[in-house]
Order: C-alpha cells, then sequence, then structure tokens
C-alpha cells in the first residue's frame, strides 16, 4: 500500500511543502524493506508551522466549550470510520500484528479522546472558590508536541485531545520512524473540520525539528513522551523561557506477586503484559517479583508460559507477537540479553539472536532471566523488548523496598487475594499506577509517573488539565 503526503507537512490547514528537505526511508520492521520516504524538515519549518499556531490560537483560544466539543465529537466520527487503516498503517510502520493493533493500537484512538471528550463536559472551567473569590481557566497558548514510535496514535491522541479541549494550539512532530499513523490523523482532523493552524504536523530528528520546537519561544508548552534523555534535552531546552514540559518518559516496572494470588493467572497475565506489543510498553511490568515460598513454582510456569509465546508476521491475524521496531533497537535488546547472561543471571528461555525461521525482520526471542538480583544492569535499566527478569522477596517490606529501588516510577502490578495488603502495598509504591490482579487501568484515568518517569500526566482530567493556565480573579 501506498501512502500519500509523506513528502509534505502539515501546516495552516494545508499540505505543503517543506522549505528544505532531507528524504528519510521509512522501514517496514517485518520485511526490512522500504515502504514509504519521508521529507525531514528543519527549524525553518517549525517557524512556520508555530506561527500558523499562533495565528490560530486568537480565535481558536476563544472558542467556547461546546464549539470545542463539537469538534472533537467530529473527529471521533471520522476516526471511527479510518479505524482498520490506522490499524494497518500501525502494523506496517512498526511491526504490530494487525490483530492487535485493530484491537489496542488503533482502538485506543477512540477511547482515549472518547475519555477527553467527557472529561471536557464535566470540567469547572469557572467557579467560586470558598473564599469567595473565581477560578478561572483557560488555554496555555502554543503547545509543541513530541512523540514515540512504540505506541504512536495512542501517544498522539493523548496530547492532541486535550490540547483541543483547552482551546490550544499546537504543532507536533512524530517519530520518524511512524510517521504513517501521524499523517492519517492530520487526516482525520482536516476533515473533521478542525480549523487551519490549530493542528500542525512537521517531520523532523529530535535534534533538529524536536530542539526548535522546545527552544521556539512562541511554545509556551512542550508535551514529550520518550526516553529520559530527549526529555532532559527537551527540558534543557524549554528552560530559558520557563515553559511547562510535560514529560511521560520510561519505566522499569514491578509485578508484585504474592503467595496468596493465583499464582497461575499472576503470573501468566504478568508474562502476558510484557511480551505485548514485544515488549515495547514504557509500563511493561519487566521485573517480577515473587513471594520466596512460590518462586521456584512461579519460575516454571512462567519458563511454560514464555514458550508457549508464537512470533510471527504481523500481517497475520492471531495473538503472536511481531518484531522489534526497528534494526538499532534490535541490536540494543540483543545487547541486553547478552549483558544478563554476563552479569551471571540464568537464562531460563529466550536468548540472543533471531528465533528460528525469521532470519528476515528484526525478530526476537521471548526471553526470562531468574536468579536476578536488583542491582544488575537488566534489573535496572529499561530492556523495551519481550524480557522478564525474576527477583524473589522474603516478606511485604521486603517486596516494597525491591520495587521502589529503582530510577523510575510509571507503573506496577500486585497480585493478592488479601484487599488490605493490595491497598497496604499501593499506598507505599512509588509509581503513577498500580494495576491489581490483572485489571488495567481504564482510559481517562491519569497516565504518568514518580521519578525518572516524567512530569504530569496524560489522559482525562488530570491530562486536560496540563494545558490550561489558572486564573483568580477576586470577588467584587
Amino acid at each position: 500500500m501506498t501512502y500519500a503526503n509523506t513528502d509534505k507537512f502539515y501546516i495552516n490547514g494545508e499540505w505543503v511543502d517543506p522549505l528544505s528537505s532531507t528524504p528519510l526511508d521509512v522501514i517496514n520492521p517485518a520485511t526490512e524493506e522500504t515502504f514509504a520516504t519521508l521529507s525531514m524538515g528543519t527549524s525553518a519549518d517549525v517557524d512556520r508551522a508555530v506561527a500558523a499556531a499562533k495565528e490560530a490560537y486568537k480565535t481558536w483560544g476563544r472558542t467556547s466549550r461546546e464549539e470545542r466539543l463539537a469538534v472533537m465529537e467530529r473527529v471521533l466520527e471520522v476516526y471511527k470510520r479510518r479505524h482498520d487503516e490506522f490499524a494497518l498503517a500501525i502494523s506496517t510502520e512498526m511491526g504490530a500484528p494487525i490483530s492487535m493493533a485493530k484491537e489496542e493500537q488503533a482502538a485506543v484512538g477512540v477511547s482515549h479522546l472518547e475519555a477527553m471528550i467527557e472529561a471536557l463536559k464535566a470540567f469547572e472551567l469557572e467557579k467560586t472558590m470558598p473564599n469567595g473569590d473565581t477560578l478561572m481557566r483557560g488555554p496555555i497558548g502554543v503547545c509543541g508536541m513530541i512523540t514515540p514510535w512504540n505506541w504512536p496514535i495512542n501517544q498522539i491522541v493523548l496530547k492532541v485531545a486535550p490540547a483541543l479541549a483547552a482551546g490550544c494550539t499546537m504543532v507536533l512532530k512524530p517519530s520518524e520512524m511512524t510517521p504513517i499513523s501521524a499523517i492519517l490523523y492530520a487526516e482525520v482532523l482536516d476533515e473533521a473540520g478542525v480549523p487551519a493552524g490549530v493542528f500542525n504536523l512537521v517531520h523532523g530528528f529530535g535534534p533538529d525539528v524536536g530542539s526548535a520546537l522546545s527552544r521556539h519561544p512562541d511554545v509556551t508548552m512542550m508535551s514529550f513522551t520518550g526516553s529520559y534523555r530527549g526529555g532532559t534535552a527537551v527540558s534543557v531546552d524549554s528552560a530559558p523561557y520557563v515553559k511547562r514540559v510535560a514529560l511521560e518518559l520510561g519505566g522499569k516496572s514491578p509485578n508484585l506477586i504474592f503467595a496468596d494470588a493465583d499464582l497461575e493467572s499472576a503470573v501468566e497475565n504478568g508474562i502476558g503484559y510484557v511480551m505485548g506489543n514485544t515488549g515495547q510498553s514504557c509500563d511493561a511490568p519487566s521485573r517480577m517479583l515473587v513471594e520466596a515460598s512460590v518462586y521456584d513454582k512461579a519460575v516454571e510456569l512462567a519458563k511454560a508460559v514464555t514458550e508457549e509465546v508464537e512470533v510471527g508476521n504481523p500481517v497475520e491475524e492471531g495473538e503472536h507477537i511481531g518484531p522489534l521496531a526497528s534494526e538499532a533497537h534490535w541490536n540494543k535488546v540483543q545487547s541486553m540479553i547478552q549483558m544478563g547472561i554476563d552479569e551471571g543471571a540464568t537464562l531460563v528461555t529466550g536468548g540472543t539472536g533471531k528465533p528460528e525461521g525469521f532470519e528476515t525482520g528484526y525478530f526476537v526471542k521471548p526471553t526470562i532471566f531468574v536468579n536476578v538480583t536488583n542491582d544488575m544492569r537488566i534489573a535496572r535499566e529499561e530492556i523495551f523488548g519481550p524480557v522478564v527478569v525474576i527477583i524473589p522477596f522474603t516478606d511485604e517490606e521486603d517486596a516494597i523496598a525491591i520495587a521502589n529501588d529503582t530510577d523510575y516510577g510509571l507503573s506496577s502490578h500486585i497480585y493478592s487475594g488479601d484487599s488490605e495488603r493490595v491497598l497496604r502495598v499501593a499506598r507505599r509504591l512509588e509509581a503513577g499506577m498500580v494495576n491489581v490482579n490483572g485489571n488495567y487501568i481504564e482510559a481517562g484515568s491519569p497516565f504518568g509517573g514518580y521519578k525518572q518517569s516524567g512530569v504530569g500526566r496524560e489522559g482525562g482530567v488530570l491530562g486536560l488539565e496540563e494545558f490550561l493556565e489558572a486564573k483568580a480573579v477576586s470577588a467584587f
């Protein structure tokens, strides 16, 4: 399939040629073949896009809640109609199996937008405070957005939807690895009648276009999802302008399995959450912490479950996992697996190299390590692949200590049959999300984390608040 507009940017409601550009091949990670050629922009293209957003803000920033809701409802309608196009694009550009792309990757473009529509309907944009003064909330202004490749539409919608809801205008720089889904989303916004200049799309590399956005004096907020290194770069570039910066970064999330849990279900769910999306999820519970009395049994179960995980072609329907998203990322994951072996962890299943029968494509073996201590690099660094490390703990205190002994704090999981323990442990975990007994937080709940996992939250009411400024008006 061929895609339109890969050589253009969407600025001020039109598909325009870059002022000057460098071509970049977009690679299908399952075939290692080029399927599109992208034009990469420069700071001059950013200047043009920001100028369009700044001009559009003069009117969009003054629209009513009802006007913005009407636009968002039309976006939702158009997106639903084109849902399968997004699934195919995501599957092609980053390797998600087509079933997963339809049911999860593309589907969140609906659920997150629906949740933001409900959040805007219920949000008090003006209210009287107990002291008699009035609290007003309004849009922060022109927003720069940088999104990653692993959940491309998920992260685009989690930024674009609240910006639209708040009355902000925006410039998006998506990952150069997954540009097609961003192009399709620009087409959806255009078809839905989002006014010219409210949403703008410029492709480019982080050090060029991303940095130009962060440094631009007319951009009042930056919203970034990606690596810790990228997040610090955005923060540094934004600092001279004292602009708001929202960061959703990495994780090394713990999965606490207590002896009173349904062990088979806990292990199966835990492995499944990591293997899904081929391990390329920032909130994957890649550290499985298991109470010592059931540790050996959990290892047996984990080995059996992991060896049943199928690797397959993304174009085929089914529950298999696909390739990693790029050759560079495949090399990184391979080096981390080898590091685990070198550190002395025990490889239970998987390992380095490609699975048999998948010599072409960036496929990787589902991998389990045991006899892991929390000071090993494979237990501390984000691998971002289908790799699980299993660590024993002695009691509740030990479990919490190990779980919190990390630079990250994005997500966590608890499995226990004791509801009081679940709440007790959840209160002490240094993580932005706690998922219990296989249940995952719903769309509209805040997504984000503690420590080096980021600043701020996405989704629902808290995600909307990120794009709003507060104003106090005295009683009169």
